[in-house]
């Protein structure tokens, strides 16, 4: 999955330097393939990042429950002593 990650991601990158390269010499064609580009990145890298990066995660973990308020409480509490 990383390597897919990095693939895309420099894939991406190198679309959106090449659309602002042809941009200079052609309008149209440019605005198309750094559109395509971002489209790209938002819709297929970004999810896949997000995926990755959370997939062996709680959200519960995450989650302002009376549990981990008072974990927090008892944390600062030892923190400061």
């Amino acid at each position: 999955m990383k390597v897919i990650l990095s693939i895309l991601f420099v894939i991406v990158s190198l679309g959106i330097i090449l659309g602002f390269y042809v941009k200079s010499t052609d309008q149209a064609t440019g605005d198309i393939i750094i559109g395509l580009s971002i489209m790209t990145g938002a819709f297929i890298l970004m999810p896949l990042f997000i995926y990755y990066r959370w997939k062996k995660r709680s959200v519960k973990d995450y989650m302002l429950t009376k549990e981990n308020i008072k974990k927090m409480r008892d944390f600062n509490k030892d923190k400061k002593k």
